[in-house]
């Protein structure tokens, strides 16, 4: 697998507001051990107001390369590479984006088999999957289990966004606009009947020091979703996988292992 060959393509597609969204794929070229084509298409979903270039997603991307998947990163509207406005964006237009993403793969790759979300992108990945009928697995890492929680980061501003109708943000160490209607949109999903009419393999990625989103949380979607479900405890790791390198890795050489079940 050390040898294996990357090919690599930037890509745009449509995302929720029609906007060109930035998309990277990555695949083995030839197969590994002799195996030719790709094991299958993933889908990663990064996490609220990052971007799909997170050393660790790439890490993570890479990874499972090498073990023979076709990996498929995108940057949400308004974030990274892609265009639109963020402060026009919410969890609604983020499930949107992540079905734009799979459409895409459809048509000219294979469509997703296996969805990865983290953080806030796991949440949405979570109410994509449904309307996914391709995929057969699904990964969260330091996911939380209502749309709701996202607030915590800004909470102290709520009041502001309420009477302006919107506030300027610090998320990330970054300057966001968050609008009121982010806040309506978030506040009115339904989280625990998406998760628990989950028609897929489920795997749960969570730390039990995850100072950002609490390990309560991998209980919480753990418990409300049907078998075939699993949790890997990434003991020792922060939220976003940057304390350690080798969280990363490990968390896609055991979604490698496991997914091959499904697929």
């Amino acid at each position: 697998m050390a040898n294996t060959k990357i090919a690599s393509e930037n890509v745009w597609f449509t995302g929720a507001y029609g906007d060109r969204l930035s998309a990277a794929l990555d695949w083995p070229e030839e197969g590994v051990d002799g195996e030719g084509g790709v094991r299958a298409w993933v889908l990663f979903s990064h996490g609220f107001s990052i971007g799909k270039n997170l050393k660790p997603i790439r890490t993570i991307s890479k990874t499972l390369v090498k073990a023979g998947f076709g990996m498929m990163r995108f940057d949400f509207t308004g974030l990274g590479d892609s265009e639109g406005d963020f402060s026009d964006t919410n969890f609604s237009s983020n499930v949107k984006d992540i079905l734009g993403a799979a459409a895409y793969l459809r048509k000219h790759k294979s469509a997703p088999a296996i969805l990865i979300g983290h953080s806030f992108g796991g949440t949405a990945a979570l109410m994509a999957a449904q309307d996914i009928p391709e995929c057969k697995a699904l990964a969260t890492i330091g996911a939380p289990c209502d749309t709701g929680h996202i607030i915590h980061q800004f909470a102290d501003q709520i009041k502001e966004i309420e009477m302006e109708g919107e506030a300027h943000v610090c998320l990330a160490g970054r300057p966001f606009v968050i609008k009121e209607q982010f806040l309506d949109d978030v506040t009115n999903q339904n989280m625990d009947k998406a998760i628990a009419a989950l028609k897929v393999a489920l795997m749960v990625f969570h730390s039990p020091q995850d100072m950002v989103v609490g390990i309560d949380n991998a209980s919480h979607i753990y418990n409300l979703a049907r078998h075939p479900k699993s949790f890997v405890s990434l003991d020792g790791a922060d939220h976003l996988l940057l304390k350690n390198a080798k969280d990363a890795a490990y968390v896609a050489r055991v979604l490698s292992a496991w997914s091959q079940r499904y697929i």
